[in-house]
């Protein structure tokens, strides 16, 4: 027997996140693209299309790539940048047409630490040489990412212009009129670094203990926190665990998570791995998705899950069980900028499409038994 038309499916039920209401519950994860031409941190014409595209597809959120807090915090001479007030204007524009869609436009600001300065994967590997315009990196100490050139180990005056660097960026996010701020704690950049014992060898105030450890995330949150306001939502990015005997672990998320909430985060984006190269990782389809789950329950926060998460059952299970309160996709939405729209038609619900392509909406939403 046929049922009914199914018109409340958990993926796209809309969200809170403080005084902000996200559309529904599939939503952009941070790609990076390399695509900053003029090595300036300025976005170009493939940044408004890239994200444009996906908001006109019909995601709840839209991120950007990881964007740099300062020049060499960026991964390579090519990301998108936020430490100038020409960055965030020209910005401003892809937000405008990110909200123009109906979308809610977020901004990733990130700091890459030891993980800087290296080159594309169509430019080459490894790190960008100092003659070609690559630069120093830094890091919570001189421990390089296998592969890459020596960081320099930050000292107490490194570590406070970092956290301003954040504010900063945070600050001219919302002057570019972005709806919600996420920090990138995740995949081995700066404040990972900070984070895992595997890259964090320090004996100061700054490392040894899980407190000492996790002092730059939570001074970056309060920071941050200050700067962007109470109605702005502020998103934090983990690395569930690293995969690695001595590492960071799912329960040291768990614990940090907790800590972040209190010092002003609303929303935790669950990721794993990154801080090392040669981590046993068993991908499989939603395999962080228990890492997001555990946060979840532990903290009582909502968080989002992401990693080969591919068709719409699996996506609205995860959210209708209450693993999840979102997905983020990345790969997937590379392949088809559409797909949220694709997936309401197969779970049955109805929802808006640009009016120029209204010719290609499916005559009939999927039905369910």
């Amino acid at each position: 027997m046929v049922g009914p038309r199914v018109t409340d499916a958990a993926l796209f039920q809309p969200v809170r996140l403080r005084s902000l209401t996200v559309p529904n519950r599939v939503w952009v994860s941070p790609m990076c693209q390399y695509s900053a031409d003029a090595r300036d941190g300025m976005p170009t014409d493939w940044h408004l299309v890239h994200l444009g595209a996906l908001a006109q597809g019909g995601a709840g959120l839209v991120m950007t790539e990881a964007t740099a807090v300062s020049p060499e915090g960026r991964i390579s001479a090519w990301d998108l940048g936020i430490w100038n007030d020409e960055q965030r204007d020209a910005l401003a524009r892809i937000v405008d047409f990110v909200h123009a869609r109906g979308a809610v436009a977020a901004v990733q600001l990130a700091h890459a630490g030891r993980k800087a300065s290296t080159l594309p994967e169509w430019r080459g590997h490894g790190s960008q040489s100092l003659e070609d315009g690559g630069w120093t990196t830094v890091a919570p100490s001189a421990v390089p990412f296998a592969g890459y050139a020596a960081p320099v180990a930050l000292d107490e005056a490194g570590i406070a212009g970092v956290v301003a660097d954040f504010a900063a960026g945070a600050r001219r996010a919302v002057g570019a009129g972005f709806d919600a701020i996420e920090l990138h704690a995740a995949h081995g950049y700066l404040i990972h670094q900070f984070l895992s014992p595997l890259a964090n060898h320090r004996t100061d105030a700054w490392g040894g203990s899980l407190e000492r450890r996790a002092r730059l995330l939570l001074d970056v949150v309060r920071a941050v926190r200050d700067a962007i306001g109470e109605d702005v939502p502020l998103l934090v990015r983990f690395s569930g665990t690293d995969w690695v005997d001595g590492g960071w672990t799912i329960e040291d998320t768990d614990t940090v998570a907790g800590w972040a909430a209190e010092a002003g985060a609303d929303w935790f984006d669950v990721s794993s791995g990154g801080v090392v190269g040669d981590a046993k990782i068993p991908v499989g389809p939603g395999y962080q998705v228990p890492l997001a789950t555990a946060v979840r329950t532990a903290t009582g926060m909502p968080v989002n899950a992401v990693g080969l998460i591919h068709d719409a059952e699996q996506a609205e299970a995860i959210v209708a069980e209450g693993r999840a309160d979102a997905v983020m996709l990345a790969r997937p939405l590379l392949r088809n900028p559409h797909l949220p729209q694709a997936w309401a038609a197969e779970l049955g619900v109805d929802v808006a499409w640009p009016v120029q392509y209204r010719r290609a909406k499916p005559r009939h939403a999927a039905v369910r038994a």
